[in-house]
Parts: structure tokens; C-alpha cells; sequence
């Protein structure tokens, strides 16, 4: 048995994002129109007798990477779901994202690379806004073929005027961080946003739907923005996507089936749904989730994480798990592929060696690791992780209890636990897990990317799924017995670790490990 030195010497909390429903109305012109609409906000009401409606390309002097949509022309009878959508990033030269301070270049040309792991079809280029005359020509016909224009600190004055004579035809363009002199536009309709963005004023005025739909989309895109993570950048142009161009594959999973969601869960839930109502931290996490964009994973896993109760439990098991009322089948992604380590202290990694890997300081401290930072925004930020891997009493058998703080959107600070079955992966430092989480089941598949001989810090990668939830993931920990980053000493193996993950540093969520006093991490046993 491989043990960490003898001083010789994340938590990796639930998956599931309780999805908020979207009803169908059919009108009688069959003219299909979606309304946001949640398990809360349909119940509730009829409580209260109302019912609410990334290829390198060098051109004079101006950088510019992603992935080349020269021959994107698209045929009008191809299929809407397999067509390529064309995005252009302008970034201010030499901008500065809040991002640890990383130019917005790196970050946008990290997130054009993001996008294909997602798919294929959605091609970004990147270009700096260092415009001369040579290279006018040039960004302009790539801006011409262009479904979404993403503008991002883009404050020059010149720059400002060329966009605004250049860039009318794109039907989609977002402005971030940039001159107040640029509008944003969705679905040819131009829009601005105000003070805190919660006011929209539509310059040419939509058809009503179109201006409900375009408020969604704006409040749930520069939401998303402001929290500046490499995740929510990504979903800003994913969200836009899946409203104006084409399906999101990760997004669309999250509408219902119109009223044969509701007639499966008053046939089969009716008891859970009531007892959810009349409990106040159940009805408080669907009154909370009612405010949430159902495609946006942090909000609707901050509400889960502050509410979670047994009656919220009874009802997502009753309403998603064993009836799956929403219809929904989500995948674990496969992108990025990440390969585990291959050899520890100069031996072929093995599966029990692997799983010693995980159990780490256990026995010698009372919990395995600590997670010092995490890549994913909605599970991988919640403050003092800590991760016990132990195996069971009967043989073979392998578990894993998370152990996290969560700061309810009340105040308190409450501790939360879970409890993983693991299962041994066909390659050694492979793992799958699966977890009862709140009602929902969620599988994951994990990687051990690598752990340093002494124990110093390791670097696990998941992928998974709430397959009835309609949630996909990924994301990464880095770990440590104290939760202290990795000295510099270690800079150049853990860099090499991130980029097998094809992470970079200045996304990861640092976790507070600041005041963890009595955490309860015992018992466990399996």
C-alpha cells in the first residue's frame, strides 16, 4: 500500500443542478412559444389561484487564431443542427481581462478552443483591434460571414467608428467591458443595457415575444459575464447560440416536454409535491430556482446547495429520478480527452496503487486531501473542501465523502456531505463514480492527472453527468494536505499537469480555506 511520506509525512461536492422547467404554449396559430416556466412557479401558483404566464492565421500585424470558417458557406437545405455558427471576437489591444490579470486576447483564443470541446461546428476567430488599412479589408469579410460579433474591451475611438460602419450586417452582437458608443443586437434586433442591466430599452421594438426572450437572454449573459470565469465566458456565446442560431446540445436538454411534463408529475408526484410546498426550505430552493435561467448551472446549484432539504430530495427523486417527467438524457462529456499519469516512485501505475493515490493522508491526518482550487464555477468554489477516500468493508468496494462549506443565500455558513461509490476504470488512475445526490443520480469519470512522490499536491480531472437532470460537466482540483497552492519549486510539473487537462492557471477558482473549524468528517464507513 502506497502511503504519503511520514511528515516520513473537493470536497467534490454534489453534481446534480436541479433544472427549472420550460412549458410549451401552443397557441392556436401553431405558432410555438417558449416560456420560461419552473416546477415552482407552475405550483405555487395554482396554490395561490394565479398562473404566470480555436488554426494560427498572421495578417499584418493583427492576431488572429481560432478556427478558419474560410469555407463555411452554408447550403440552404443543410440540416440546422450540423450547421457550422461563425463567431468573431474583436478584443481591445493590449485589454486586460479580470481574469488574474491575463490579456482578454489569451483568454478569448482559450475560449475559441473551449467552444469546439462543446462542438465542432462553433468556429471562433480572435482579432485585435490594431485596424490599418491593410487589414480593414480582411476583418471585414471574416466579421461579413460571422453569426455572432463578440466585442470585448474595445474602447479606441477609431476602432468604435469602424465597427459601427462595418459590422450592421451581423444579426448577433455583444458588447462587453466597451465603449457605451457600441449597441448589442440579438436576433437583428438592437438592444441596450442600463445601469445594472436589469432595464433593457429595445431601439427597434420587437414582436413581444421576441422582447421577453431577448430580457432572458441579456440578463442571463451579462450575469453570467460579471461573475468572470473562464466557464461563464463560454456559456455568455452558448446561451446566445441556443437562442438565436441553432441548438446547444448541453442546453437544450433543459426544456421540458411542454404538458406531458405536467401531467407525469401530478400523476406520479403528487404527494412529493405538496409535501415540497408546505416545507420551507423545500419551497424556498423552487422559489429560488424560479429565478434562475434554467440554462444556467452556478445560479440554479447555489440554490440547490443553500435549500437542500429531505422534501427536496422526495420530490426531484420522485419527479426526475424515477419518472424522469422532463424527458431528458444527458451525456457525460468526452472533451477534453485527459490521459491519468503513467508511473509513481518509478513503478507501472496500477489500479491499487491508484486508488492509494486517493486515500493520500487519511490515515494520518483524518481526511485525504483538501482542495486548494477548483475549474468549474458551480461545484469547485464552495469554501474549506475536504476529500475522503476510504475503502469499504466489503472487497472491492471504494468510496468518497466529500466535506464542504456552503454560504446559504441567507448567510449561514452550514457544513454539506455526500457519499460516492467509485468503481475501478479500465486503465490504472481511471475511476467511475456515482452518487444519490438531492434525489438525482449523478455518474462521473476521474482522472488522476498526477501526485507528486511525497504527497505534496495532486490533480484530479472529472467529466459527468446528471443524466435525468439534463446536466453535463467537466472540470479539475488541485489538492493538497493543507490547501495550500504548491510551492515554486513545483511550477513546472504542475504546469505540464494543467495543460494535460488543458487548463490554464488563470482559471481556476481558488477555494477559502480560511475558517474550517470543526468540520465533520467522521465517521465513514461503506
Amino acid at each position: 500500500m502506497v502511503l504519503p511520506p511520514s511528515m516520513l509525512y473537493h470536497p467534490f461536492h454534489a453534481r446534480f443542478i436541479f433544472p427549472t422547467l420550460e412549458l410549451s404554449v401552443l397557441h392556436a396559430t401553431n405558432e410555438y412559444k417558449p416560456r420560461p416556466y419552473s416546477p415552482p412557479a407552475f405550483f405555487i401558483a395554482k396554490s395561490f389561484g394565479f398562473l404566470p404566464s480555436h488554426r494560427l492565421f498572421c495578417h499584418t500585424n493583427l492576431l488572429i487564431r481560432g478556427t478558419d470558417f474560410r469555407n463555411c458557406s452554408t447550403s440552404a437545405a443543410m440540416d440546422e443542427s450540423t450547421s457550422p455558427v461563425r463567431i468573431v471576437a474583436l478584443v481591445g489591444e493590449g485589454s486586460v481581462s479580470p481574469l488574474e490579470s491575463t490579456p482578454w486576447s489569451d483568454v478569448m483564443l482559450h475560449t475559441a478552443e473551449r467552444l469546439q470541446w462543446i462542438d465542432e461546428g462553433f468556429e471562433m476567430l480572435v482579432f485585435t483591434d490594431n485596424f490599418n488599412q491593410a487589414n480593414y479589408e480582411f476583418i471585414g469579410m471574416k466579421i461579413d460571414r460571422a453569426n455572432i460579433l463578440m466585442i470585448v474591451a474595445v474602447v479606441d475611438q477609431e476602432s468604435v467608428e469602424w465597427i459601427q460602419a462595418n459590422c450592421q450586417q451581423v444579426s448577433n452582437v455583444i458588447c462587453f467591458d466597451s465603449s457605451p458608443a457600441l449597441t448589442n443586437k440579438l436576433g437583428g434586433y438592437l438592444v441596450q443595457t442600463e445601469a445594472k442591466r436589469s432595464i433593457f430599452r429595445f431601439l427597434s421594438l420587437p414582436p413581444q415575444r421576441e422582447l421577453k426572450k431577448s430580457e432572458e437572454v441579456v440578463r442571463t449573459v451579462f450575469e453570467a459575464w460579471d461573475r468572470h470565469n473562464a466557464d461563464d465566458i463560454r456559456f455568455c456565446l452558448l446561451v446566445i447560440i441556443n437562442a438565436y442560431i441553432r441548438p446547444v446540445s448541453i442546453l437544450k436538454n433543459l426544456r421540458a416536454k411542454g404538458f406531458s411534463t405536467l401531467n407525469c408529475m401530478v400523476k406520479n408526484c403528487g404527494p412529493q409535491i405538496l409535501n415540497c410546498l408546505l416545507d420551507p426550505n423545500c419551497r424556498k430552493a423552487l422559489q429560488c430556482l424560479n429565478q434562475c435561467s434554467p440554462v444556467d448551472q452556478v445560479c440554479n446549484y447555489c440554490c440547490i446547495a443553500s435549500y437542500e432539504s429531505p422534501k427536496l430530495e422526495e420530490f426531484s427523486l420522485c419527479v426526475l429520478q424515477k419518472h424522469n417527467c422532463l424527458g431528458l438524457d444527458a451525456k457525460i462529456p468526452e472533451k477534453p480527452h485527459v490521459m491519468p499519469m503513467v508511473r509513481f516512485r518509478g513503478e507501472d501505475l496500477s489500479h491499487e496503487i491508484s486508488e492509494d493515490l486517493l486515500v493520500g493522508w487519511l490515515e494520518r491526518l483524518g481526511w485525504s486531501w483538501r482542495v486548494v482550487a477548483g475549474q468549474n464555477p458551480a461545484y469547485d468554489q464552495f469554501p474549506c473542501q475536504y476529500q475522503l477516500f476510504y475503502r469499504g468493508k466489503a472487497r472491492g468496494s471504494f468510496w468518497y465523502e466529500p466535506v464542504f462549506q456552503v454560504r446559504t443565500l441567507g448567510g449561514a455558513l452550514v457544513w454539506r456531505r455526500r457519499k460516492y461509490r467509485v468503481k475501478r476504470g479500465k486503465i490504472p488512475g481511471t475511476f467511475y463514480f456515482s452518487v444519490l445526490d438531492n434525489g438525482v443520480v449523478s455518474n462521473e469519470f476521474w482522472t488522476i492527472v498526477d501526485v507528486t512522490d511525497d504527497f505534496t499536491w495532486g490533480l484530479f480531472h472529472y467529466h459527468g453527468a446528471a443524466r435525468v437532470a439534463g446536466q453535463s460537466y467537466s472540470g479539475a482540483v488541485l489538492v493538497s494536505p493543507d490547501g495550500t497552492y504548491p510551492d515554486e519549486s513545483q511550477r513546472h510539473r504542475l504546469e505540464s499537469a494543467f495543460d494535460r487537462c488543458r487548463i490554464k492557471e488563470w482559471e481556476l477558482y481558488f477555494v477559502d480555506n480560511s475558517c474550517c473549524q470543526n468540520p465533520p468528517l467522521g465517521p465513514h464507513e461503506g
